[in-house]
């Protein structure tokens, strides 16, 4: 049987495989390729349908519950269909974040646009792309699955007020701390 792509049948599927409020097995659900839906995730964060934004956050959280990424692809996945969308950049945006304990010690959890929390540390990475002609930071950390979130702005800037120095494969870096793991942000020599 062939499935033609609809976002309500999606969100129809979504909603039951999350009546009990756990996130659904996406990473087990196989089925085949429907085709590619016309929904795109901006890289600010904003899902789009049919070029309109979903305003809805409800709705647009329950998409995000659903979603799956296979190599550099993202896709819808319910247990009897898998549909292509487009993400620009991420699929999520870390909003803010809260400091607990500092130093080495310290952890920080980051609330993303969709409502996911996620404490990082070894298994919840933080990682930072620099531009390679203006230099400018691009900082993520994983969410879940192979899924990550672009941590915007005002939250970075926050999170360079408490970063610090350490050794990171035999070099200085300038860094973060966050559940016993440090992430490197920029070595140290090229700090003015």
């Amino acid at each position: 049987m062939i499935v033609k792509p609809d976002a309500d049948r999606l969100a129809e599927t979504a909603r039951a495989a999350a009546a009990g409020g756990r996130l659904p097995p996406v990473d087990s659900w196989n089925p085949p390729f429907c085709g590619d839906l016309d929904m795109r995730i901006a890289r600010d964060g904003t899902w789009f349908y049919l070029g309109t934004p979903i305003g809805r956050a409800p709705l647009v959280r329950l998409f995000s519950t659903i979603l799956k990424r296979e190599g550099a692809r993202y896709f819808l996945v319910t247990p009897v269909e898998k549909v292509g969308i487009t993400v620009e950049d991420v699929p999520f945006v870390a909003v803010d974040f809260e400091r607990a304990g500092t130093g080495a010690d310290q952890i920080l959890t980051f609330t993303t646009n969709v409502g996911d929390r996620v404490a990082a540390g070894p298994d919840h990475p933080i990682r930072v792309e620099r531009d390679p002609e203006t230099g400018e930071p691009a900082p993520y950390v994983l969410v879940r699955r192979n899924l990550e979130a672009r941590i915007d702005r005002k939250s970075f800037y926050r999170l360079v007020e408490i970063g610090t120095r350490a050794t990171h494969d035999g070099a200085e870096w300038f860094g973060l701390w966050s559940g016993g793991a440090f992430f490197p942000v920029i070595p140290s020599a090229e700090l003015p």
